[in-house]
């Protein structure tokens, strides 16, 4: 079976159960079966091997409860990014070469509904007002939309994977980013309680550094993390705080959400550290352009 039939399959089986069933009484685990049984039914007189009834299904139940086609690129772990230049252009980079995939949307609606599901699991608003938005897909993978009229080539998404295993000092060691002896530099820092600023432009490495460098912290500490779009991976210490930034939205025709920035975060946690907590408390803020982590006594 080609690609072209399987999306094809794909939109009659999702077509079906859309029509039939009551999507908002089903459970997604009735889903589920529902999905993998009408697939073997509709493939009982065609050949098709059990991966590809694998593929069919998830990108079905995908594209009603799900991403859609996003879902089976997001769970390949040899791929690390995504980037989608309207519904009939998506390249991944892989194995750090680029290549374009022979798959598609639907429709240019569809993958806008689908921006719409991971911009709104995390709390973030796009649409033609504000047609640009940072936000992040719920396993801390950054993702960029830009939409029409700013974008003339239909909805673009670019989507950043972070790898499941944190960062840590050692492995940075093994690939040559840094010597033993820095290493050993930068954990008497930390310990000694200095305050670090880590910066750097686009790419350059510098959520992944500070996530190694994390791993430093005395686990008795507390720490609060302020970041844009959350994507640290702290891991080791009980007593974390986890901040993200909100833009301002409306919601209805009176009510408004106020923009929460770092300015908010900051003066609010420096009051808790300075007036109500006598030990050292770190503070990690990570924005687009910047990061660094901050110590007061």
């Amino acid at each position: 079976m080609t690609s072209e039939e399987e999306q094809k399959k794909v939109l009659e089986i999702k077509k079906y159960i859309t029509d039939h069933f009551q999507l908002a009484q089903i459970s997604n685990e009735e889903l589920e079966e529902k999905v993998e049984q009408i697939v073997n039914e509709y493939m009982s007189d065609a050949y098709c091997s059990i991966q590809q009834k694998i593929s069919i299904a998830g990108q079905v139940y995908g594209a009603i409860r799900g991403f859609g086609l996003l879902d089976s690129i997001i769970n390949d772990d040899t791929i690390t990014e995504v980037m989608i230049n309207g519904p009939d252009r998506i390249f991944i980079e892989q194995n750090g070469r680029l290549y374009k995939l022979d798959k598609h949307f639907e429709s240019e609606q569809n993958l806008e509904d689908i921006i719409q599901r991971i911009v709104g699991q995390a709390g973030r608003e796009v649409n033609q007002a504000n047609p640009i938005c940072d936000t992040r897909l719920p396993d801390g993978s950054r993702v960029n939309v830009v939409l029409p009229p700013i974008s003339l080539c239909g909805p673009i998404v670019t989507i950043r994977k972070f790898s499941k295993t944190p960062m840590t000092i050692e492995r940075l060691i093994a690939y040559g980013s840094l010597t033993p002896e820095i290493a050993d530099i930068l954990k008497l820092l930390v310990q000694a309680k200095y305050n670090i600023f880590i910066c750097g432009g686009t790419g350059s490495g510098k959520t992944t550094f500070l996530n190694a460098l994390s791993n430093y912290i005395p686990k008795d500490e507390r720490v609060i993390t302020i970041e844009d779009s959350a994507e640290l991976q702290i891991v080791g210490i009980d007593n974390l705080v986890s901040l993200e930034t909100r833009n301002s939205n409306a919601s209805g025709t009176r009510t408004q959400i106020k923009h929460i920035c770092f300015l908010a975060f900051f003066q609010h946690f420096l009051y808790q550290t300075l007036s109500i907590l006598p030990r050292y408390q770190d503070i990690f803020i990570d924005q687009k352009r910047k990061s660094h982590k901050l110590r007061f006594a």
